[in-house]
């Protein structure tokens, strides 16, 4: 695998630097090459918040991506910014459930997932973070959803949070299926 770069973008509150953690990590227990730079706004929760995750079989020369290999777009003012700076064909996995004008990723592979509903259909808002991984794993390809359920566990045991552990298991797969679906609706 040559150099796989994601930003993952979103309001502040919404999982955003914790899924860019996972991803790292999860490349890491792969014996993967990572770097994580996460990005704050004004405010942790409500402001932006955006990092950006890279996963690569050979050395990083830089955390910085100026055209990154993927998205996660939590919502609308992240696709604006980010969008058009995908790699032409690059994945664009993005809220359905705030997005639903997704003009500005047209030349992309266009995920769109219903993030907001799959969560609350978990009975856990909070988790749309792992139902949008979950959709990007089965999407690119980049990492299994079993190592991603592994680097999410040892994450989250490790910050003191195990508790959460099943339910972000089961967002994590949600989101998968949802982006198998999408996938096969696009090809048909």
């Amino acid at each position: 695998m040559d150099q796989y770069s994601t930003i993952i973008s979103g309001f502040g509150g919404q999982g955003v630097i914790l899924t860019g953690k996972i991803i790292a990590r999860t490349g890491m227990e792969e014996g993967m090459e990572v770097t994580w730079l996460p990005s704050y706004g004004p405010e942790m929760r409500g402001g932006t918040a955006n990092c950006t995750a890279i996963i690569s079989s050979d050395l990083i020369g830089s955390p910085v991506v100026t055209e990154p290999s993927s998205l996660i777009a939590f919502n609308k003012p992240s696709l604006d910014k980010f969008g058009s700076r995908v790699q032409e064909d690059g994945l664009i996995v993005l809220n359905s459930s705030l997005i639903d004008d997704c003009s500005t990723a047209e030349s992309n592979n266009v995920i769109p997932l219903p993030v907001n509903e799959i969560a609350k259909g978990l009975g856990n808002q909070k988790v749309i973070n792992m139902v949008a991984l979950g959709g990007w794993s089965k999407a690119s390809g980049k990492l299994s959803l079993s190592a991603l359920k592994k680097g999410m566990k040892l994450t989250l045991e490790e910050s003191g949070k195990a508790k959460f552990v099943e339910i972000n298991e089961k967002a994590l797969e949600e989101g998968y299926e949802a982006a198998k679906e999408e996938s096969l609706a696009s090809t048909t």
